[in-house]
């Protein structure tokens, strides 16, 4: 096992650059059908992809641009979104479902002979964060629109899938399926310093070579550092300003507590928590859209920061 960085032999997935270099690449396409075809668990057999674009734009000049990680279709038609979240947000469930829209919307076919028939549409979420600490050990939530009552699945062409990396702490002796494998490369790839005997599959020869940093040409590993510093500096500015708003929010709320002895006391520290943890992602140079999701605060609020 090795440090992480320039010193480590492999890249580290959680990164732009290395993620979309070993799954949106034509070269790699190879380990993305690796990764999909274990993932669905033989309820379906990709035989190939297409990369599709991954920059989209609402129907109206004002509406949201998405940009996907990974955007591509399999030879039924069917659309695969997949993104790598490296730090939790408040609203990513919803910002999943927004995105599932354009794959969705995309398959209007102009003019009166469509039908409304859509090809399936999967969202698929790697997760660096958890979000449902009741339960340690579920980290591979499939989810489908079902029906409340009867408890089956109402429409079986939309599904998201959610991968709570930190919850998969198998370790080489315990991987038993292919699944598994691929559970253990993502969460541990920048830590290893040789291919470990558990993954000899051909799809782990093709993503070892490919992610080795040795290999790079000058021009990629420029690229690459770029990408881990953006990553570093990510994870360092999250946590520093969570920590300062945690602290100052609890201090806020115990003064304001004790001078007035109201609920509003305690819900106003509160309110200074992401008060304060929005100013220090404003020095960090974070734009407002991220820090609205993080903190939960309007875009006015931040503005008048």
């Amino acid at each position: 096992m090795g440090s992480e960085g320039l010193q480590a032999r492999y890249i580290n997935p959680y990164t732009d650059f290395a993620f979309k270099l070993l799954f949106g690449t034509d070269l790699n396409k190879e380990i993305l059908i690796g990764f999909l075809n274990a993932l669905f668990y033989g309820k379906q057999v990709i035989k190939e992809v297409t990369y599709l674009n991954t920059e989209h734009l609402g129907s109206r000049e004002l509406d949201r641009r998405a940009v996907f990680d990974v955007y591509c279709e399999n030879e039924k038609g069917e659309k695969i979104l997949i993104e790598m979240q490296k730090a939790e947000q408040q609203f990513f469930k919803d910002r999943s479902i927004f995105y599932s829209t354009f794959p969705i919307r995309e398959q209007a076919i102009k003019g009166d002979k469509w039908s409304y028939e859509l090809k399936a549409v999967y969202v698929i979420g790697i997760l660096n964060f958890t979000f449902d600490d009741t339960r340690p050990d579920y980290f591979h939530h499939e989810v489908k629109l079902i029906d409340t009552h009867t408890h089956e699945v109402f429409y079986d062409k939309l599904t998201f899938v959610y991968l709570e990396m930190p919850k998969f702490n198998k370790t080489e002796q315990e991987l038993e399926t292919l699944f598994d494998k691929w559970m253990f490369v993502l969460k541990n790839l920048s830590r290893l310093m040789e291919r470990p005997a558990a993954l000899q599959e051909r799809v782990f020869t093709r993503l070892f070579e490919a992610a080795e940093i040795a290999k790079f040409s000058p021009k990629k590993l420029y690229e690459y550092e770029e990408s881990l510093k953006v990553y570093r500096d990510w994870n360092n500015v999250i946590d520093t300003a969570i920590k300062k708003g945690e602290a100052r929010g609890k201090e806020e709320g115990r003064l304001e507590g004790r001078l007035e002895g109201r609920l509003e006391g305690r819900l106003e520290g509160r309110l200074e928590e992401k008060r304060v943890i929005a100013r220090n992602l404003i020095k960090a140079g974070l734009p407002i859209p991220e820090i609205e999701t993080i903190t939960g605060l309007s875009s006015d609020e931040i503005k008048n920061l």
